[in-house]
C-alpha cells in the first residue's frame, strides 16, 4: 500500500505540504483541534495522530504543550518525508496501517483528522483506535459530512464517503466509545462551499478534475485573511461549547469508557 493510491494519492503531498500552512480551511481546523484538545484532554501526556500526512496538525500539537510521548503515523512514507523536517525531534514518525495499530492501552489522546473518510472499513479503524487508547483516553476525529455535498473534489481526494448526520457518532458508540461532544464546523462558510461544489460539478469533464479542485486554493491573500477571521470566530464559539447544526465537516470528541 505504501506510496500507492490507497485512499489517497501520495503525489498530492507536494501540493498539500505548502497549501495547508496558511490556507484558511487548514488554519481554522488546526486551531479547532488544538482548542478541543485543551478543553477535553488538558491532562493528556501522550498523543498519537493517525494519518499525520505532512505534519500540519501534529506540528501544532507538539508545540502546544510538553508531551511524554507524541507519535505520528502514516501509511505513505512520502508523507512522513514531508513531515520530518517541519517537526520537533521529539515527535516519533511511524509507517503504520490504521487497520492494524501496534499499540494497546497506550495513549491518552488520539486524533484522526480527515482520515476516516479515506478508509473503506472505518469501523475496524475505530476499534483499533479504541484498543490503542488508555482507559479514559480521548479521541478527536474530523470528517467531511453531508452526502449531498459529494463532488469530484471527493473523488479526487479518494474519499469513500461523506458522513451522514449521526453516522460517525453511531460508529464510535459501536466501537465502545462514549461521545462527549459533536458539532458541525465550517458552518458559516457552508453556502460558499455549496457554490464551489456546484461549480466543480458543472465543470466536470470540461477540464482536468484535479486542477479544477485546486482552484479552491487559488485565492487572494486578502480573501484568505477574511475567511480565516470568519472561521476563527466560529472556532472560538465552538470551543466555548456551541454546537452548529450544519456545516461542511464534523468534529467529534469521544472517550474510551
Amino acid at each position: 500500500m505504501a506510496d500507492t493510491i490507497s485512499g489517497f494519492d501520495p503525489k498530492d503531498f507536494d501540493f498539500l505540504a505548502c497549501a495547508e500552512i496558511e490556507h484558511f480551511w487548514f488554519a481554522a481546523r488546526r486551531k479547532l483541534i488544538v482548542d478541543l484538545a485543551n478543553k477535553y484532554a488538558i491532562g493528556a501526556k501522550s498523543f498519537l495522530e493517525i494519518g499525520c500526512g505532512s505534519g500540519n496538525v501534529i506540528n501544532a500539537m507538539a508545540r502546544e504543550r510538553e508531551w511524554d510521548r507524541i507519535v505520528g503515523t502514516e501509511i505513505h512514507p512520502s508523507g512522513l518525508a514531508h513531515a520530518r523536517p517541519r517537526l520537533p525531534a521529539s515527535v516519533e514518525l511511524l509507517q503504520v496501517d490504521a487497520r492494524r495499530l501496534p499499540f494497546s492501552d497506550t495513549f491518552d489522546l488520539i486524533g484522526a483528522f480527515d482520515v476516516l473518510e479515506h478508509i473503506a472499513d472505518d469501523q475496524l479503524v475505530l476499534s483499533e483506535i479504541h484498543r490503542a487508547l488508555a482507559l479514559g483516553g480521548t479521541f478527536i476525529a474530523t470528517v467531511p459530512q453531508h452526502p449531498s455535498l459529494w463532488s469530484v473534489a471527493d473523488e479526487v481526494a479518494y474519499h469513500e464517503r461523506r458522513y451522514e448526520r449521526g453516522e460517525l457518532q453511531a460508529k464510535l458508540k459501536a466501537a465502545g466509545f462514549r461521545v462527549v461532544f459533536s458539532t458541525s464546523y465550517t458552518a458559516l462558510l457552508l453556502p460558499l462551499m455549496a457554490v464551489s461544489r456546484l461549480r466543480v460539478r458543472r465543470n466536470a469533464g470540461k477540464s482536468d478534475a484535479r486542477a479544477s479542485v485546486r482552484q479552491e486554493f487559488d485565492i487572494s491573500s486578502m480573501l484568505n485573511r477574511i475567511l480565516t477571521m470568519v472561521l476563527r470566530a466560529e472556532v472560538g464559539l465552538t470551543a466555548r461549547g456551541m454546537s452548529w447544526p450544519i456545516g461542511g465537516s464534523r468534529v467529534v470528541v469521544a472517550q474510551k469508557a
